[in-house]
C-alpha cells in the first residue's frame, strides 16, 4: 500500500466537533505536526473530510 504524510496546516479551533475527532483519529496533535499513514479507503475518507485543515504528500 501507498503510504501518506498528513500535516496539520490550518488551525482546529472553532471548526465542527466531527472534524476535530477525525484530526485526532489521524494522530495529528497540533499544528505542523505530521504522520505517516496508509493509503487505505478508511483514511482517505478521514483525510477528506479534512482536506482544507491538511496537506498531504505521498512517500
Amino acid at each position: 500500500m501507498k503510504k501518506l504524510k498528513v500535516t496539520q496546516v490550518r488551525s482546529i479551533i472553532g471548526r465542527p466537533k466531527v472534524q476535530k475527532l477525525t484530526m485526532a483519529a489521524l494522530g495529528i496533535k497540533k499544528m505542523h505536526h505530521s504522520v505517516e499513514v496508509e493509503a487505505t479507503p478508511q483514511v482517505l475518507g478521514m483525510i477528506d473530510v479534512v482536506k482544507h485543515l491538511v496537506a498531504v504528500e505521498e512517500i
